[in-house]
């Protein structure tokens, strides 16, 4: 490691790795229903996590953005708590080394965070690196969750493997398109997946993408982890919702429209803007979830 790169990041422990998959789910960029945020905080409490580095704040974060949290007692400031991006080393249900790069996404200093990450994970042996996201979309709750992938051109067979986005677009970017890129040109393998959550559920925890992108990482990393929790909590949520939208006819028609559009691989080709919207259905999910409407 560089002398340069050293003061990005602290390096808690040295640990011996076999290989070891990093999974990149960082917070401020698009986690549609918390699919990406859920699900690694399923996969490193699924057992014992170390500590490996946190990445400098100073160097990397906006600390009025991104504000510490200071502990009071009778008045007595007694600790001031950091955000702290982490990287973290733990294995899954068959044995295999994880790691897990957590926390908020850097607001400065791209290239520097995306050079750190890359001698790190040279450093531990990285074989493969696997970004997780999850994005509103116009599919209907009533169907399984698709997962689709992005990657630089290094890694593009890794895409067909999950699914693929036709057609040529131009979005502003989060920290995980520049790890693309940076690990391409460092030689290691990097994939994003995107789960499609529901758009009318976007601000609400939806387990059931949680519960895909961990399946998606496992057959794409050959991981074992056990999803059956979130599996039942998604099916718990599914529950509520079809009672929402069964009390409101609009609402079942919408629905109605995204099953035929997804069943027939139609993907938008239906007037969203005609339906109503996934913020006015959302705030009687929430309404009804709080108890307001039974």
């Amino acid at each position: 490691m560089s002398p340069e790169d050293e003061t990005l990041y602290r390096l808690h422990h040295e640990r011996l790795l076999d290989r070891p998959v990093l999974v990149v789910a960082l917070e401020g960029w698009v986690d549609a229903g918390l699919g990406a945020a859920t699900a690694v905080a399923t996969m490193v409490g699924a057992g014992d996590s170390e500590l490996l580095a946190t990445f400098d704040g100073e160097h990397f974060l906006d600390q009025r953005a991104r504000r510490p949290v200071v502990r009071l007692l009778d008045g007595v400031t007694t600790e001031m708590t950091w955000p702290q991006t982490q990287l973290r080393a733990g294995h899954d249900l068959a044995g295999n080394d994880v790691m897990f790069l957590v926390g908020p996404e850097p607001d400065f200093r791209w290239r520097s965070f995306v050079a750190a990450c890359v001698e790190l994970a040279r450093h531990f042996g990285v074989r493969l690196v696997v970004g997780l996201g999850a994005f509103p979309a116009p599919a209907p709750h009533t169907r399984p969750v698709r997962l689709v992938a992005t990657a630089p051109p290094t890694a593009s067979e890794l895409i067909d493997r999950v699914g693929r986005t036709r057609g040529e677009l131009e979005v502003p970017a989060g920290i995980g398109a520049a790890l693309e890129i940076g690990f391409a040109e460092a030689g290691i393998d990097m994939v994003t997946l995107w789960a499609r959550v529901p758009h009318y559920l976007a601000a609400m925890a939806f387990p059931e993408a949680s519960a895909a992108l961990i399946d998606g990482l496992c057959r794409i990393a050959g991981l074992a982890y056990d999803t059956s929790e979130l599996r039942r909590a998604a099916d718990a949520s599914r529950r509520q919702i079809d009672e929402v939208i069964a009390s409101n006819r609009d609402h079942a028609e919408m629905v109605r429209k995204l099953e035929q559009a997804v069943d027939a691989s139609e993907g938008n080709a239906l007037g969203i803007e005609t339906l109503p919207s996934g913020d006015e259905l959302a705030a009687e999910l929430e309404k009804f979830l709080r108890g307001e409407e039974r």
